[in-house]
């Protein structure tokens, strides 16, 4: 009996954002694993380049582009170079995502609030505009953005940041049904507690940690590479009829 070749991601080319470290880099590694020649995203290109060459050493595919999902002329800049190397994008992973206040809804301050937006909301819109406008030239992809369980119940202590995650599941939810004439999909992972540098300020005190543990019937956090198998089905022809889909990696947080 052949194994399944519904994960197989050969010929593909996959952007990913936020993915010199954390939930993306896990998930850019496992893209490549399958088949995927991966476009590593991030800020700052050191980081990108990194992950990047990391995959080419373990046999992979990938190319590293800084971009900072928050400026507008960086997304755009960023998809003109894919167009123009590549000829095509089937994948896009939106990952990168900003946290900037840990405090009292009530005390969020415009800086903070304006950065959160911008890049949580701004950031994935357009980038899902952008890059779906060269999937559509091409016959359609994938779109994946990673928002939170947060989005549906509300981080303690995280208000803007919960109420962007709340906007990328609706958005999600858009692009599902106005692309899906297109051959496009889109769907959303709702991470649950994860052990990264992004989630540190929950993950590094032990009485928050400890608090949050409560609420996981699992009773951990996740492993970034936890979250990449989800990513995996849901940009692959394993998941081919289904979009609009939220989710939840969470360890039973939300059941």
């Amino acid at each position: 009996m052949q194994k399944t070749q519904l994960f197989d991601l050969d010929g593909k080319v996959a952007l990913v954002t936020g993915a010199s470290r954390g939930i993306g880099e896990a998930i850019a590694k496992l893209l490549a694993q399958q088949g995927a020649h991966v476009i590593v995203s991030s800020r700052k290109i050191d980081g990108c380049q990194e992950v990047a060459d990391a995959i080419t050493a373990a046999g992979g595919k990938a190319t590293a582009i800084a971009c900072h999902i928050g400026e507008m002329g960086q997304i755009t800049d960023a998809i003109a170079k894919i167009r123009a190397d590549f000829g095509k994008l089937d994948i896009l992973v939106n990952n990168a995502a900003t946290n900037p206040y840990f405090g009292n809804v009530l005390d969020t301050d415009l800086g903070a609030f304006q950065k959160t937006v911008d890049v949580n909301i701004r950031g994935y819109f357009f980038m899902s505009v952008e890059a779906g406008k060269l999937m559509r030239e091409n016959g359609g992809g994938a779109i994946l953005n990673v928002a939170s369980v947060n989005g549906v119940s509300p981080g303690d202590m995280q208000g803007i940041y919960s109420i962007t995650k709340a906007a990328v599941i609706n958005m999600t939810k858009v692009f599902a049904k106005e692309t899906a004439q297109f051959g496009i999909r889109c769907n959303a992972l709702l991470p649950g507690l994860t052990d990264t540098k992004f989630a540190s300020a929950l993950t590094s005190n032990d009485s928050i940690l400890k608090h949050a543990l409560t609420r996981i019937p699992m009773r951990r956090a996740a492993d970034p590479s936890e979250m990449a198998g989800t990513v995996l089905y849901l940009v692959s022809e394993a998941s081919s009829y289904t979009t609009g889909a939220a989710i939840n990696v969470d360890g039973g947080m939300l059941s």
